[in-house]
């Protein structure tokens, strides 16, 4: 007997990390028969100025998401995935990621990419994948490694 996963939730930001677990969460969803949740987090406290948002700024930024949403979701269905929904959020990616979207879509899996921070930043933010694995409802697979399960290396 094994663990079957119905709704799998796959946070993504562009880095190496969120491509290696997309492209995992894409082969465990397809073994699974499972639906899979492509979101990315605008984190708000990022973008603000001191005056607000800066409006062309942040259309670039959303624009940019849509984009990276919709690569993400036609590479998925062309592997075969047939229940694909993109979300994007504003906020803190910690807990929209561990609390909010967990329960407003029943998720069974988060799979996310293992932190691509340095000490130093880890210090001041923190670990959106410790953060997650420590608060959410459901499981969380931190994925570290390629889909031949070799460890992530560094780009030149």
């Amino acid at each position: 007997m094994f663990q079957e996963y119905k709704k799998i939730l796959i946070p993504v930001d562009g880095s190496r990390e969120s491509e290696l677990s997309f492209r995992k969460a894409v082969e465990v969803a397809k073994r699974n028969k499972a639906a899979i949740i492509i979101t990315h987090i605008i984190d708000t406290r990022a973008i603000q100025t001191p005056t607000g948002f800066e409006g062309s700024f942040t259309d670039e930024i959303v624009r940019q998401s849509k984009t990276l949403m919709e690569e993400y979701k036609i590479y998925a269905t062309n592997e075969g995935i047939t229940d694909v929904q993109t979300v994007i959020e504003y906020g803190s990616p910690k807990a929209i990621i561990a609390k909010d979207l967990p329960a407003e879509h029943g998720v069974d899996l988060i799979m996310i990419g293992a932190t691509g921070l340095n000490a130093i930043e880890r210090l001041f933010i923190g670990s959106v994948s410790e953060y997650v694995i420590r608060n959410a409802p459901c499981d969380v697979l931190v994925v570290r490694t390629d889909l031949e399960n070799k460890p992530k290396t560094k780009k030149s």
